[in-house]
């Protein structure tokens, strides 16, 4: 691959410059990766191409961004990040892996905007007029490509110019993050079937395994590992309260997105969480929160699931008090997160992106 514009030299990246270049690093592996793939077999472009549209297709790169600031946190503001930039966007390439799967098991149409991956694949089997039931072939296609980005990743972060101890290292955080993404996707998949009942707390535990992990204190943790701090040390232990603080923050956002948001900002439809009965925190709010003829409409509107409800549902989780007092839970853990980084033993200039970081995560319009 070309050499990659570095970041984090002596001087703090501008805002967009970590994304920018992580995308040049992820354009330029994935030309390779297609090559090498598609001299395979020419039939294999079909798969190839949606999956590059997937990874690059547009995101926030929040996780390299975080991974970049645990990294940055621990070796200082004088040491380039050419070394450590290819493990920073395998980050990308597992994140979209998580995504792909989850679109599939969501039935989702759009992602960002664009069709999710089932569905782009069972558009190219239609546009190429290929035997078989395309939806099926979409659904086929797309996990596929959620293993290929899962194994495209390993083979990117095993670029880093690191030593083979700090690489073995990282490498525990990194599988214990996907661990712990794969349990909270599995809970919120058994959603309401779960053996106990659903309650707030065991939707915040989903949050916090599917969410928090995975999308703040492990990236966080595993950029500190890479530039050498210890596991169980001061920084990583700052790290763990921040980030599972704006994780969580984060992922609350992101429930009051699914039914306040504006499509055409967040690139998904609103309610699809509460149409399929999904056990969000804010759903759990609204149950606890609900009395007399108010938790009567709301279990009746969840029962029927009818699409032209979730109008009436959405007004009705805000007349229960339930939207407010999300937004109380995050105001509650950006002050968390804020506190963290306070008591941190952080460079300036990180601690200043750290907290821009808290206010991308927990204040997002998408």
């Amino acid at each position: 691959m070309r050499s990659i514009p570095d970041v984090g030299g002596t001087v703090s990246p501008r805002p967009g410059e970590i994304a920018t270049s992580v995308d040049r690093l992820l354009t330029e592996f994935l030309d390779a990766e297609a090559a090498s793939l598609t001299s395979l077999d020419p039939g294999l472009e079909v798969m190839v191409t949606v999956a590059r549209q997937m990874v690059l297709g547009g995101g926030k790169r929040l996780r390299s961004a975080f991974a970049f600031w645990g990294w940055r946190g621990a070796v200082g503001p004088r040491r380039a990040a050419t070394s450590v930039l290819p493990a920073l966007g395998a980050l990308e390439l597992l994140h979209t892996c998580a995504l792909v799967h989850d679109d599939v098991m969501d039935a989702s149409a759009t992602r960002r905007g664009l069709p999710t991956a089932h569905r782009a694949a069972a558009g190219r089997h239609i546009a190429l007029g290929l035997p078989g039931d395309p939806d099926e072939f979409g659904r086929s296609t797309a996990i596929l490509i959620g293993d290929l980005c899962m194994v495209w990743a390993d083979r990117l972060a095993s670029r880093a110019d690191l030593p083979a101890a700090t690489l073995i290292a990282a490498r525990r955080g990194y599988d214990r993050m996907r661990l712990e993404a794969i349990a909270g996707q599995f809970l919120d998949l058994l959603g309401d079937g779960a053996l106990e009942s659903s309650s707030i707390g065991r939707a915040l535990r989903v949050a916090r395994l599917k969410t928090a992990s995975y999308t703040v204190a492990r990236p966080l943790i595993y950029g500190a590992v890479l530039g050498g701090a210890a596991v169980d040390g001061p920084l990583t232990r700052a790290y763990t309260r921040y980030g599972m603080a704006v994780g969580e923050a984060f992922q609350l956002r992101d429930d009051l997105l699914g039914v306040y948001g504006d499509p055409r900002v967040t690139g998904k439809p609103v309610g699809e969480d509460l149409a399929r009965g999904k056990s969000t925190v804010l759903l759990e709010l609204a149950r606890a929160m609900a009395t007399g003829a108010e938790a009567d409409e709301l279990r009746r509107l969840l029962a029927r699931r009818a699409p032209e409800d979730l109008p009436r549902l959405a007004a009705l989780l805000t007349r229960t008090g339930a939207a407010a007092e999300l937004d109380r839970m995050i105001s509650e853990r950006v002050a968390c997160a804020f506190a963290a980084v306070d008591d941190a033993p952080l460079d300036p200039a990180t601690r200043e992106a750290l907290g821009h970081l808290i206010a991308a995560a927990s204040q997002r319009e998408s």
